[in-house]
């Protein structure tokens, strides 16, 4: 009988028992990794859904669990700046120092401990690695991860040896995890400052909005109460039949009149405020006679005070003679804070000081008013914003004179400061400096605007008196043409009015005018054109031409001025500012 050894059959069990375990052990030590990195992940993410996580948290999370996996040795996170060689430990998982010396001099490992950039790099190629490069630029700057342990002698309450070939395994994921999770907070915060960003920006936008809505009511109201009393009264006047001679008649005219100008003075705060923001009011620097200024404007105050019951009180220093400034501009100022300053004060009075200090002069409006709490007082400037008035039963006005005012005190290179106290009254300070600099501007270019001051109303009259002249008025609109028609002819002017360029081509085959009164825009033609045509036509050319417009914005006087005009006057029509074109004009047309 054949017989055979049992041994080989021996070895081959222990053989298959021994794979079976290394096979177990191996399992065991996949598992730990990959719960391992499960466990950090997961306590990255909290740190992560947390609203105010900082890399700190990130980078101290990170070296914790990796502590507590690995059970020997020490973690540390190390952090260098932008072009620097030797950075710091600025994390680290345990107190007590380790020393770095497998690959590298002996250095130990301890929080704020400096460490060479070099060593990392040792560290980093060396088998197995000690350390691993975790971000760049995240807040500026480098970090590397750095483990020291003692994986020759792993003991069983240390790591199992299949865990230690798998902890630069686990290094290295971790570090990527640490990586993403920066780049991830970093997203995070960044569409946090976003939200907040949007946040107030729609709180802006829903303030702007309350304010528009706001301005949108007031200035409905504003302009419908001067639009009744002028289409009211005009209505009367049609009714009853027009006589000069009843009182009652020229009491209507004047709130006509009164009327149509606080609608006027509504459409420029308007205006001045779109004109200032977009960079285009144009300024016109001249010397000013303080003293002169100032009781022209106080003479546009009484009636208003003396319908308050309130004293108005002007005090100019007498050393005062001059100033440099535009005088409408400069007037617009304190017209704005002496007409708040009225409406805002029931009992006593309203007034104006104006005194130098140094090469400064001071224009003071003060009053015994309401006064303004300081929660106000930081908004005051604002457009559209408006104080609850209790002086009247209404809110008066749009909510631009004192934002236009300020602006224009910026633009004359001042400033403008509020002092005022709830019940005892404001002060409004203007400071201008005595001179400024010449406004840019063609030399040689007359302007004139449509607004003139009230000591020059009135002198129309006679004394622009030109019989003989002939004027051509070209102008689509019935009630301007009626107007200035109207007037001139009061004046003694002879006024053909055409409609469009064709009547305009069949007049000047009749009549040969002294003067050429061009509105710019007219049915199907453009009247800048039509001065152009004239400028081109040997027997027109010599026919000075003003320009009648609402064209009012910034450029349009130089766009008539290049298109060949000789003077400029802009929509409502100033009547004794008209008399005054015509008559240097229409001498200058009768001389050629």
């Amino acid at each position: 009988m054949q017989q055979y050894s049992s041994l080989p059959e021996q070895n081959s069990q222990v053989d298959t028992r021994t794979k079976l375990l290394t096979s177990i052990e191996q399992l065991r030590a996949d598992l730990w990794l990959e719960c391992t990195l499960n466990k950090l992940q997961s306590r990255l993410n909290d740190c992560l859904l947390s609203t105010c996580t900082t890399e700190a948290e990130i980078f101290q999370t990170v070296v914790n669990e990796l502590n507590s996996a690995l059970k020997v040795g020490e973690v540390a996170i190390a952090n260098f700046a932008p072009q620097e060689t030797v950075g710091k430990i600025c994390y680290a998982s345990g107190s007590s120092s380790r020393l770095i010396s497998n690959a590298v001099k002996k250095q130990q490992l301890s929080l704020q401990q400096t460490i060479n950039i070099e060593n990392l790099h040792q560290l980093e190629n060396q088998q197995p690695p000690n350390a691993w490069r975790l971000a760049s630029d995240f807040g500026g700057f480098a970090s590397w991860l750095i483990i020291v342990t003692e994986l020759e002698q792993p003991s069983s309450e240390s790591l199992k040896a299949p865990q230690v070939k798998l902890t630069s395994k686990l290094m290295a994921r971790a570090a990527n995890q640490c990586a993403v999770a920066l780049a991830q907070l970093r997203q995070i915060k960044s569409l946090q400052e976003c939200s907040q960003h949007l946040e107030s920006f729609n709180q802006q936008l829903e303030r702007t909005n309350q304010l528009k809505n706001q301005f949108l009511a007031n200035t409905s109201h504003e302009i419908r109460t001067p639009l009744s009393s002028i289409i009211g009264f005009t209505q009367l006047l049609l009714a009853q039949g027009y006589d000069p001679a009843r009182e009652r008649h020229q009491e209507y005219l004047n709130i006509i009149q009164s009327s149509g100008k606080h609608l006027l003075a509504l459409i420029n705060d308007i205006l001045d405020l779109s004109k200032i923001e977009a960079n285009q009011l144009e300024v016109q620097w001249e010397t000013v006679n303080v003293l002169t200024l100032c009781r022209n404007v106080f003479a546009l105050l009484k009636e208003k005070a003396a319908n308050k019951n309130l004293k108005l009180c002007l005090e100019v220093d007498p050393n005062i003679t001059t100033l440099v400034a535009d005088s409408l501009r400069l007037k617009q100022m304190l017209l704005n804070l002496l007409f708040n300053g009225i409406k805002f004060t029931t009992t006593g009075s309203v007034g104006l000081k104006v005194d130098i200090k140094g090469e400064f002069m001071y224009f003071t409006v003060w009053d015994t008013g309401a006064g303004i709490c300081k929660e106000n007082q930081t908004e005051l400037f604002q457009p559209y914003f408006q104080i609850t008035n209790t002086a009247t039963s209404r809110d008066e006005g749009t909510g631009l004179g004192l934002a236009v005012t300020q602006k224009l005190v910026e633009i004359h290179s001042g400033w403008l400061k509020v002092e005022s106290k709830v019940n005892q009254g404001s002060r409004f300070t203007i400071v201008l400096p005595l001179t400024q600099e010449q406004a840019d501007g063609e030399e040689g270019v007359e302007t004139f605007r449509g607004n003139v001051s009230t000591e020059d109303e009135g002198n129309g009259g006679n004394l622009y008196s030109t019989s003989s002249s002939k004027i051509l008025l070209v102008e689509d609109d019935f009630p301007n043409a009626k107007l200035i028609k109207t007037y001139l002819e009061k004046l003694g002017y002879q006024v053909t009015w055409v409609k469009n360029a064709a009547e305009m081509w069949q007049a000047l085959t009749e009549l040969q005018p002294a003067v050429i009164l061009m509105d710019v825009y007219l049915p199907g033609e453009n009247g800048l054109k039509l001065v152009q045509q004239l400028g081109e036509n040997q027997q027109y050319k010599t026919i000075p031409i003003i320009a009648q417009t609402a064209m009012a914005m910034k450029g349009d006087r130089e766009i008539c001025l290049a298109a060949g005009v000789n003077g400029y006057i802009s929509k409502p029509i100033d009547l004794p500012l008209l008399a005054t074109l015509v008559a240097k004009y229409s001498k200058l047309g009768h001389g050629a």
